[in-house]
């Protein structure tokens, strides 16, 4: 990797980098900027998709607490 250069991480796998942007050879998301502050959080809120299972996880994760509570 040539210095100065940017490096991008998959957010999952700390092991895969590269000097650009791409996709991860294992897990097939897009690459971010090492060192981004809330990376893995803005990456979760650009896809509908990543949205739309965070809030379903997190409607079981409640529906399970209450009814654990009774």
């Amino acid at each position: 990797m040539p210095d100065g250069g940017q490096v991008y991480i998959c957010p999952m796998h700390k092991n895969v980098r590269q000097t650009g942007p791409g996709k991860c050879p294992e897990c097939g998301m897009a690459l971010i900027p090492e060192g981004t502050s809330f990376a893995l959080l803005r990456h979760m809120l650009s896809s509908p998709m990543h949205i739309a299972v965070m809030a379903a996880v997190m409607i079981a994760l409640m529906a399970t607490a209450m009814m654990l509570m009774r």
